[in-house]
């Protein structure tokens, strides 16, 4: 059975313990990766240091990573989260084993340590990133954990070409391993309700979208959620059936999930389903 890549995000507002719980039940092989975006800021503001969102040309907006904060994302991402996630898995019976990206080389990028970001409307550059995107991936391990009963639990970094931990974006370390991995579905969870039409009417959610529509959705996209939608539109080009947004604090929120609450992105050989 091909096993679903499930990512649950590291947003504010979100009850963790509470959507692992439901994970439970679940009767197929799975892959989860999180994130830890608000721990990694309350721990940085504790130091002293103020996160730092700068926005790329084309309009993403992303962390700048420096060393310091390299070190406490190692801290929060593979240490804190990380084994707190393995360890309410494992009070609710999956054999979980937490991982980072780095290790058994499963993803390798480049590292950008200069980047182009506008700042106060002007462009700027900035040295010392220790931030990258994603070349390639490695799931022998994964595939190793999970065919013999365990549940991989992936959070970035990655690591990239010389040796160093690069921060990556964890939808996009997702659909990489959904697409190494042969899923037919990718579950991506966040403190939304999937693709709002209205970001005012937490109601207003798309249900469906086909492939070949993607780009007028990507452009309705706010902030994280247009990096969801991005990467889900790459992943049903290279080979993933279907990619679902959905809320995390939803009740039962994998089963509705898959029973469709939430936006459902599908490629153009499910339309009709």
């Amino acid at each position: 059975m091909r096993p679903l890549v499930i990512k649950l995000g590291g947003s504010a507002g979100i009850d963790r313990d509470r959507f692992l719980s439901t994970l439970a039940d679940l009767d197929q092989p799975y892959v989860l990766v999180h994130g830890a975006n608000v721990e990694l800021d309350s721990l940085m503001r504790r130091v002293g240091i103020e996160p730092r969102l700068v926005t790329s040309s084309s309009g993403q907006v992303s962390r700048y990573t420096d060393e310091a904060t390299m070190d406490l994302f190692l801290m929060t991402y593979c240490g804190k989260v990380n084994k707190r996630i393995v360890e309410t898995l494992r009070r609710h019976g999956a054999n979980a084993v937490g991982l980072s990206a780095m290790d058994g080389g499963i993803a390798l990028g480049r590292r950008k340590s200069r980047i182009r970001i506008v700042e106060d409307g002007k462009p700027k550059v900035l040295d010392g990133d220790y931030a990258g995107s994603i070349e390639s991936v490695d799931v022998r391990l994964i595939r190793l954990l999970l065919e013999n009963g365990y549940v991989p639990v992936l959070t970035p970094p990655a690591q990239s070409h010389d040796g160093l931990a690069i921060n990556v974006d964890g939808d996009k370390l997702a659909m990489e391993l959904a697409i190494a991995l042969g899923s037919e579905q990718l579950l991506v969870f966040s403190n939304t309700a999937g693709l709002l039409e209205r970001l005012d009417d937490p109601h207003s959610t798309v249900a469906v979208i086909e492939i070949d529509r993607i780009e007028e959705y990507v452009s309705m996209a706010q902030g994280r959620m247009k990096k969801k939608v991005l990467a889900a539109a790459n992943a049903l080009r290279r080979g993933v059936g279907e990619v679902i947004l959905a809320d995390a604090n939803s009740d039962d929120a994998i089963a509705q999930a898959l029973h469709g609450e939430g936006t459902h992105i599908i490629g153009s050989d499910h339309a009709g389903d």
